[in-house]
């Protein structure tokens, strides 16, 4: 009785351990993730990969043309004029999903961008960035289990995703916030 006992215990450490390998993979695998596995397409339908991206800052933030925040255009376009040459990447995603604040076709987006604002960092094709059709770009930045980093959901136009050298998810920002604001421009410097 004793040894069938200890056997017992013997088993169930060892499905324990084993279980907590697992875990443990799993965990490694959930931070392995970073915006770097992400393809998407520009808006004049070239291929943007993040991965070329490596060892530098990014911002994503989702765009609108028609919304009370989009003069921030301004001052994205303005800290990237500043901090391009110092390893910072904006990159913008335009989404129709706040008030279709964002009608316009890929053409139509990127003249507006041009002609109103001087826009020279990347901007990507228009997506979903919430909903049943949310892009895979903000899934990974929505969700813990795929950032690593913490939930989140996208509460309105030009809200800012800070990215690090490494592609992790490090800060996510409202959309009221300037792009110019401290807390931005201290993580840039850091």
């Amino acid at each position: 009785m004793k040894n069938l006992f200890i056997f017992a215990c013997g088993i169930f450490l060892f499905m324990g351990n084993q279980s907590q390998a697992q875990n443990d993979q799993t965990k490694a695998t959930m931070e392995k993730q970073t915006i770097y596995q992400f393809k998407v397409e520009d808006l004049s339908g070239n291929d943007f990969d993040f991965a070329s991206l490596k060892g530098k800052k990014i911002m994503i933030v989702n765009t609108a043309s028609k919304c009370g925040y989009t003069p921030q255009y301004k001052d994205l376009e303005a800290l990237y004029k500043e901090y391009k040459n110092k390893g910072l990447v904006i990159v913008g995603f335009p989404a129709n999903n706040f008030g279709a604040q964002e009608p316009g076709t890929n053409e139509e987006i990127a003249t507006f961008c041009q002609l109103n604002y001087g826009v020279t960092f990347p901007m990507m094709s228009k997506i979903s960035v919430k909903g049943d059709d949310m892009s895979p770009v903000y899934q990974f930045l929505t969700q813990k289990s795929k950032n690593g980093l913490q939930d989140s959901e996208v509460k309105w136009n030009f809200q800012k995703y800070l990215i690090n050298e490494k592609g992790e998810l490090v800060k996510v920002i409202t959309p009221k916030t300037l792009p110019n604001d401290p807390e931005i421009i201290n993580w840039i410097k850091e």
